[in-house]
C-alpha cells in the first residue's frame, strides 16, 4: 500500500506540493492525474525515496522507500525512460539491477520478453526510440516482480500495440492484488485503465474517488438540438433552468437538462426540431474543468501565447 501523510516539498519559492495526503490501496489501478506543475512527479519522487520532503511523509508498505529492504523486490518505479547508462545493452543494464538485488539472470530474460525487448535486448539502449526505451524502464520497474507499481507517462512514445499491452499487463497487476499508481496526461487512456483517481492541483488534493463516483458526479449530460427556433429555445430552456449555448454550426448546447426533457419542452411550445442528441461530457472535459484554476501554464486561445512566468515543477 502506498500513504502520502500531509507531503510537503518547496523548490525555492515554489510549492511543489502542499499538504497532500492519500491512499492507495492493492488490487487496482490508481490514476494519478494533474495539469503540468500539478506535483505529480514530485510526489512520485518522494515516494522513491529521489528527495527529503519538507514536512510529511512519502511511505511504501508504512516505510519511507530508503528504509525497506530489498526495495526492487517491493516496489517498482518509472520516471524517466532515458535514465539508463547509454552504452550500456538493455540486457546488461537489467544484469546489473538484478545482480545489486540478489534476482536471478533468469529473471532478466523473462523481463525482456514480456516487453518485447529479446531481439534487441544486446544493442546499446542509447540507440533506443522513446518507446523501446520506455519498455525498458518498465522492464526495470517489473524486474523484481514488486507489490508495488510506481509510474510516470509510461506510455509517451509508445504505439497502439504498446499502449494496449500495458493497459492489460497494468489491469493483469492490479487484479493479482498488487497496487499500481499510474501518472498519465493521456485522458482517454486513463478512462479504460484506471479503476481510481487521485487529481491534484498546484500540489493540493483536488479529489480521491473511484472512476465511476468521478464521472458520475463530474462528466455531464449534455444536449445537442437543432430547432426551428433556437433563440426561442434557448430562452425557455434558461427560464427553465438549464444552461443552453449556440454551437457555430447552428445547434444549441444544452446541460442541466435531459433530452427528453428538452423534447417535451420545445413541444409543449410548438417549436419544431430537426437534430436531438443526448451524450455525456468525457474524462478529459471533467478533468480540464475541474483544474482549470490549478493550470500553471495554459494556452491563450487569441494569441496562442503562454500565460505566467513561472518555472514548471512537476
Amino acid at each position: 500500500m502506498i500513504e502520502v501523510q500531509h507531503l510537503t516539498k518547496s523548490y525555492g519559492p515554489t510549492r511543489a506540493v502542499d499538504d497532500l495526503s492519500f491512499v492507495v490501496r492493492p488490487g487496482r489501478v490508481t490514476g494519478f492525474l494533474g495539469p503540468n506543475g500539478a506535483g505529480k512527479s514530485t510526489t512520485l519522487r518522494l515516494l522513491l525515496g529521489l528527495g527529503e520532503p519538507d514536512a510529511g511523509r512519502a511511505l511504501l508498505f508504512g516505510k519511507p522507500y530508503r528504509e525497506l529492504s530489498d526495495p526492487l523486490l517491493r516496489a517498482g518505479g518509472l520516471l524517466e525512460a532515458k535514465s539508463t547508462q547509454r552504452t550500456r545493452s538493455a540486457y546488461h543494464h537489467l544484469l546489473w539491477l538484478a545482480r545489486t538485488h540478489r534476482i536471478p539472470p533468469s529473471r532478466v530474460r523473462e523481463v525482456l520478453d514480456m516487453v518485447g525487448l529479446r531481439e534487441v535486448a544486446r544493442r546499446s539502449s542509447g540507440g533506443f526510440s522513446l518507446g523501446m526505451s520506455q519498455r525498458l524502464g518498465i522492464a526495470a520497474a517489473l524486474l523484481g516482480d514488486p507489490d508495488v507499481l510506481l509510474l510516470d507517462e509510461p506510455v509517451n512514445g509508445l504505439d497502439p500495440e504498446g499502449v494496449h499491452w500495458l493497459r492489460n499487463l497494468l489491469k493483469e497487476r492490479a487484479a493479482a492484488g498488487h497496487t499500481v499508481l499510474l501518472s498519465s496526461h493521456l485522458m482517454n487512456e486513463m478512462a479504460v485503465t484506471a479503476d481510481h483517481l487521485i487529481v491534484i492541483g498546484r500540489g493540493r488534493l483536488l479529489a480521491d474517488s473511484s472512476l465511476a463516483d468521478f464521472t458520475a458526479e463530474h462528466c455531464r449530460s449534455v444536449v445537442r438540438v437543432r430547432s426551428h427556433e433556437p433563440e426561442r429555445l434557448r430562452v425557455l430552456l434558461r427560464e427553465s433552468g438549464a444552461e443552453a449555448a449556440p454551437e457555430p454550426d447552428g445547434t444549441l448546447r444544452v446541460t442541466g437538462m435531459e433530452s427528453r426533457e428538452v423534447a417535451k419542452l420545445a413541444r409543449a411550445h410548438d417549436i419544431g426540431f430537426d437534430e436531438l442528441a443526448g451524450e455525456s461530457t468525457s474524462l478529459e472535459e471533467a478533468f480540464l474543468e475541474m483544474t482549470a484554476s490549478e493550470t500553471q501554464f495554459a494556452a491563450d486561445s487569441a494569441a496562442g501565447s503562454r500565460k505566467g512566468a513561472r518555472h514548471d515543477v512537476l
